[in-house]
């Protein structure tokens, strides 16, 4: 080869190299297709945010990509912090950003709005744009299979309920779980107390000890960390966990809980941004599909609860039967959804009343 020729080609290599260098990629990664997400906690948290990790990673695999394409940033309050989270993942690279709790809503449609290249999906909202969309899961129908468990294992028919905040997705669980336990258990109460955060260990501790100090023998919860089940482990006492699968945090007193599946609908949606083909919508799945899922059932629960659960579940997943299937009545005994009605998705969306058998209020 020519001195001409090679010098020729260590020009071209020189200035491939100073183009990547410009646009701040490696030679190893540019191009790469990034993701990346907003948590409310820590991927250790033995919940909420954990299933989010879970699903990130499974997403990952699944994509073949590599581990520093899928970006995360961890304890982001649901204030302006969040705005700053959401905007340096776009700054980042990434092209599709997951921002993972109900209060960072505004914020992302703020970002949103300013990057309309990139692609935001937000778990829990209401609000849409062009390049902006919501998802959630039906998860209080497996809250509603985890109250037939706890009102089948009540002795004395006092149920507790750890609570996060009194929005329409928490206090759709709490009623579910009510009306789950009250079917097979029609003088069964449950008692809540709410705890004013999502991520709280102690708080989240401190709430389950009073309710079992108040007589409780099953602790129900809408929380981030597995918390609730622990102290109920710990005073003897029964309980239902929430987001993922807690039963080895209680060997004894775990009877199962309604959990998170988010791998294959962020492989999905991220696949969807890579073909071109993502479109923004308002996605609410639930038991049929697979984002939510009842856990595994602890050796307290009888063949029989097992057996009634697996029927419930069937007309769930049919679509036969719905969770909020009236009659239903509220905390006063007013029918707030007659026989053979059924609650419209709007309805469920806005639910801002406990049903009969809860003890608590909603502006606690």
């Amino acid at each position: 080869m020519s001195f001409k020729k090679i010098a020729a080609m260590v020009l071209v290599f020189a200035l491939a190299l100073s183009t990547l260098a410009m646009t701040g990629c490696s030679a190893s990664s540019g191009g790469n297709f990034k993701v990346g997400f907003v948590y409310i906690g820590v991927p250790g948290d033995g919940g909420w945010t954990y299933e989010h990790d879970q699903g990130r990673k499974f997403m990952a695999k699944e994509l073949g990509m590599k581990e520093e394409d899928t970006i995360f940033i961890e304890n982001v309050a649901e204030s302006a912090d969040a705005e700053t989270a959401i905007e340096s993942l776009v700054k980042k690279g990434c092209k599709l950003i997951f921002t993972t709790s109900f209060g960072y809503m505004d914020y992302t449609l703020n970002v949103a709005n300013k990057y309309p290249d990139v692609k935001f999906e937000h778990c829990s909202g209401y609000k849409t744009s062009e390049n902006m969309a919501n998802y959630f899961g039906r998860i209080h129908q497996g809250s509603y299979l985890a109250g037939i468990a706890a009102g089948a294992a009540t002795k004395n028919g006092k149920l507790g309920f750890v609570a996060a905040f009194p929005i329409p997705e928490v206090i759709r669980n709490i009623n579910a779980y009510a009306l789950g336990a009250r079917s097979v258990n029609p003088d069964a109460t449950v008692q809540v107390v709410w705890t004013k955060t999502w991520y709280d260990p102690g708080t989240e501790k401190e709430a389950a000890e009073s309710l079992i100090d108040a007589g409780c023998d099953v602790i129900g919860q809408h929380q981030d960390t597995p918390e609730p089940v622990k102290a109920a482990e710990k005073a003897g006492v029964f309980s239902t966990g929430y987001d993922s699968p807690m039963g080895k945090y209680a060997p004894n007193g775990y009877l199962t809980g309604a959990n998170w599946n988010f791998g294959p609908f962020y492989t999905e949606r991220a696949k969807a941004v890579k073909d071109g083909t993502w479109k923004s919508q308002s996605y609410w799945g639930g038991l049929n599909d697979n984002i939510v899922v009842l856990d595994e059932f602890g050796k307290s629960v009888s063949e029989e609860t097992k057996a009634l659960i697996a029927a419930k579940k069937a007309e769930i997943v049919s679509g036969s039967w719905d969770v909020f299937t009236g009659p239903i009545k509220d905390q006063s005994g007013a029918v707030k959804i007659a026989e053979g009605q059924k609650m419209t998705d709007e309805e469920q969306l806005a639910m801002d009343w406990l049903v009969e058998g809860v003890l608590g209020k909603v502006s606690e």
